[in-house]
């Protein structure tokens, strides 16, 4: 169960100009819904995503379980995945995981309120990982990845995401990874002609930094 983006603190980019034009275009987090399959540990690499990636980041979106977990909507061009990850916002950082050179997942990872001083302490982010390579590591690679960048690089205290409720896999690999809870939107996005219901995830920093030396004093 290791893989499984509008999200904020409750799970909602306020700005639809900014939820448009972000890297991945997903904010809900995608993993394997099906039922969870014994698979061998792929040997994944994880790098910063760069424009010419788009085609592979559209084969992803497109797979059925990326699709039905993420926010995006169908048939998204390739080009609108260049232009996205060409014009990615200030403050975004954008993840591709590779696996024998083929990019097979990614993530985003974003200040989770950038309107708000006072939350410039929290980021959130959104993933998806291609159907066929879910199950591998590939996931947990890519969030592993990220939470090394917000604990140690972005001074992240705090990491949030939406998730939807029936997405087992995913609830897991984030509990896996320190993630607990912390509340339920009813109806929180239409999905295949029907209403699903979102869990709002987070997790602390478990080590914040602290001032070196005398300072600490």
């Amino acid at each position: 169960m290791d893989d499984v983006h509008e999200v904020s603190a409750g799970g909602v980019v306020r700005d639809a100009s900014i939820a448009a034009s972000i890297a991945t275009g997903q904010v809900m987090t995608a993993a394997a819904s099906g039922p969870a399959q014994r698979l061998p540990r792929a040997e994944v690499t994880v790098r910063r995503a760069v424009p010419a990636d788009a085609p592979a980041f559209a084969t992803t979106m497109a797979t059925p379980r990326a699709q039905a977990m993420t926010l995006q909507m169908p048939l998204l061009d390739v080009e609108l995945w260049r232009e996205k990850l060409t014009k990615a916002p200030p403050g975004w950082t954008v993840l591709a995981a590779e696996v024998e050179g083929e990019v097979v997942g990614n993530l985003s990872l974003f200040p989770a309120d950038p309107w708000t001083r006072r939350r410039a302490h929290a980021y959130a982010f959104g993933m998806a990982v291609r159907d066929d390579m879910q199950g591998r590591g590939v996931g947990s690679a890519l969030l592993g990845k990220a939470l090394e960048l917000a604990d140690n690089w972005l001074g992240a205290l705090r990491v949030e995401l939406g998730v939807y409720a029936d997405n087992a896999p995913a609830i897991a690999l984030y509990e896996k990874h320190g993630f607990v809870v912390e509340g339920r939107m009813r109806a929180y996005a239409l999905r295949g002609g029907e209403y699903a219901d979102s869990l709002a995830m987070a997790r602390l920093h478990p080590r914040p930094p602290r001032l070196p030396g005398a300072l600490a004093q």
